[in-house]
């Protein structure tokens, strides 16, 4: 028996040190997190908006768009997965539908903010909140909808109300969110180092997340030394895997368009590619299956029966 995603999650929370964990946006960035070594990842709500539609975060993408690419995700890697389940999709009754899906789809916890509809990306501009009330009642019914399920999913509170109220604000919600049954406690945006000191500080036995926005957000870069210093437990880089691809797309595409390919060592080869895909693990896989030497007893005088087997 193996142990369910959340469980293997749970243990990873109560382990000693800080646990980092890369943001994925399909199954092949979530193979390659997992073969890189990372115990756990995310999916970024960002960068499936971006890798599936096209489109900014700020509310385009549905349920059940994260649902699906949530699955091809979990499917591809044996590492939990934490889902962002954004702003549960509407009302209380809504994250409690959010939260019975991603336990179905085998998520290992769900991220749930308290930001209303449509909602921001985080570290952007024009973020507001719903209601103290509202946002406590949507982590009681997540616990609801878990404790319904017979499911141990992480459930992972975060709050945008640092930017769009205060840092007061963030830390009431914080606590609020941990007596309600969060396992896991975000403040997105958080400003300053003494702000995520400030933070670490909440219900000291709940454990802390900090994301890492590379690239310029508003939260000061610092190390998984100082992070897990400061107290927190895990951390996500959100833009590192959808950047370096955008980036690198991009560059392959002026070099294609003046009749260049990449250069070696700027792309796997073939062969490496299809390592990495499983192409070799397919090929032994189709071997002990193989049928070309095959044929059913009755046929060894060399007739045939085209309804053998059919039920003829």
């Amino acid at each position: 028996m193996t142990s369910s995603p959340a469980k293997t999650l749970r243990q990873i929370l109560e382990s000693p040190g800080v646990h980092l964990g890369p943001a994925c946006f399909d199954g092949l960035s979530a193979k390659l997190v997992e073969r890189a070594g990372f115990q756990y990842c995310f999916t970024s709500g960002f960068s499936i908006s971006a890798a599936r539609l096209g489109l900014p975060d700020t509310g385009f993408i549905s349920y059940g768009e994260m649902i699906n690419q949530g699955q091809e995700i979990i499917q591809a890697t044996s590492i939990p997965v934490i889902g962002d389940g954004d702003n549960g999709y509407g009302n209380a009754v809504n994250v409690k539908r959010t939260v019975k899906g991603f336990i179905r789809a085998g998520f290992a916890g769900i991220f749930l903010e308290d930001q209303v509809s449509p909602k921001a990306c985080g570290h952007t501009q024009g973020r507001k909140v719903v209601s103290r009330e509202e946002a406590i009642m949507k982590i009681k019914a997540a616990v609801d909808a878990r404790r319904e399920s017979g499911s141990d999913i992480v459930i992972v509170a975060r709050t945008d109300s640092r930017q769009a109220v205060s840092l007061e604000e963030s830390l009431w919600r914080s606590r609020a969110f941990a007596d309600a049954g969060a396992d896991v406690l975000f403040i997105d945006a958080l400003a300053s180092k003494e702000e995520m000191k400030a933070f670490c500080e909440v219900s000291p036995l709940v454990p802390k997340m900090a994301n890492m926005l590379e690239g310029g957000g508003k939260t000061p870069i610092l190390t998984p030394l100082e992070l897990e210093e400061i107290g927190y437990k895990i951390v996500v880089y959100p833009l590192s895997l959808i950047g370096v691809s955008i980036q690198a797309m991009q560059d392959s595409l002026i070099a294609l368009k003046s009749g260049r390919i990449p250069p070696p060592g700027s792309m796997p080869s073939f062969e490496e590619i299809k390592e990495i895909l499983g192409f070799n693990k397919y090929y032994e896989e189709e071997k002990r299956y193989a049928t070309s030497n095959y044929q059913p007893h009755g046929d060894r005088d060399g007739s045939k029966d085209p309804g053998y087997g059919l039920g003829h």
